[in-house]
C-alpha cells in the first residue's frame, strides 16, 4: 500500500500538488489499514489526507539544501535499474 510515495524534495521541477496528495492518501491509507474508508469514516478521511497535504506542502516549501536538484529522469532510470536487478528485468525467454 504505502511503497509508492516517493521522495518529493530537491527535484527539478519541482513536486506537484497532485504528487503531494496522491502521497498524502497513501500515508493515510498505510495508518488506517483502509485503502477504501467505509462511509461512515469518509469525512474523517478526507480531512487526514487535505491535513497530511497541508503539512507536506508546508514542509516542502520551507526545507533548505545545498544539495543540487535531482533529475526525475535520472532518478526513474536508477530505480527501473534496481528493479531489474532485484526481479531479474522482467523479461521471459
Amino acid at each position: 500500500m504505502c511503497r509508492n510515495i516517493k521522495t518529493l524534495f530537491n527535484f527539478e521541477p519541482p513536486a506537484t500538488d497532485a504528487e503531494i496528495r496522491a502521497s498524502a492518501e497513501q500515508f493515510v491509507r498505510k495508518i488506517s489499514g483502509s485503502t477504501k474508508p467505509s462511509a461512515a469514516n469518509q469525512a474523517v478521511f478526507d480531512k487526514a489526507i487535505e491535513d497530511v497535504t497541508a503539512t507536506v506542502s508546508e514542509l516542502l516549501a520551507t526545507l533548505v539544501t545545498q544539495a543540487p536538484p535531482r533529475d526525475r529522469d535520472v532518478e526513474a532510470a536508477k530505480a527501473r535499474a534496481r528493479a531489474a536487478v532485484r526481479f531479474g528485468g522482467g523479461q521471459s525467454a
